[in-house]
């Protein structure tokens, strides 16, 4: 199944769904519009676009229509995570990884959890 790919705003929308469940607009609004200074008006259209676009699901059986994400949070980061590396690294996740850890530093948990998953992997 192909993915419609979120724009930076979207992604915002969608990470205030996600931590928050679902909302009305005025409830994602109050999440993003301090960081993102959008307005009330932006949020509603961005929204609507996402409804159509297939990320989010609208319920418009109340006055003010609720919305969830179309999609786990883990599907569309891998989607994200495919397109970049493709796109970006030309397929080498060494240099995804590179870059990435040269930027911030992992914490220990971080590195913890890479070392399992390079653990794992090696034994495949």
């Amino acid at each position: 199944m192909s993915r419609s790919k979120p724009t930076a705003s979207e992604w915002a929308i969608l990470n205030a769904l996600w931590e928050r469940g679902p909302a009305t607009v005025r409830g994602v609004h109050d999440v993003i519009a301090a960081a993102s200074g959008t307005t009330y008006n932006t949020t509603l259209k961005l929204m609507q676009i996402m409804a159509v676009k297939g990320l989010v699901k609208r319920d418009a059986s109340e006055r003010a229509h609720v919305y969830k994400p179309a999609f786990a949070r883990e599907a569309l980061q891998s989607d994200a995570a495919v397109d970049l590396l493709d796109r970006v690294f030309a397929g080498s996740a060494a240099e995804l990884m590179q870059r990435a850890l040269a930027r911030r530093k992992p914490n220990a948990g971080e590195l913890a959890k890479l070392r399992e998953l390079l653990q794992t992997y090696e034994k495949d």
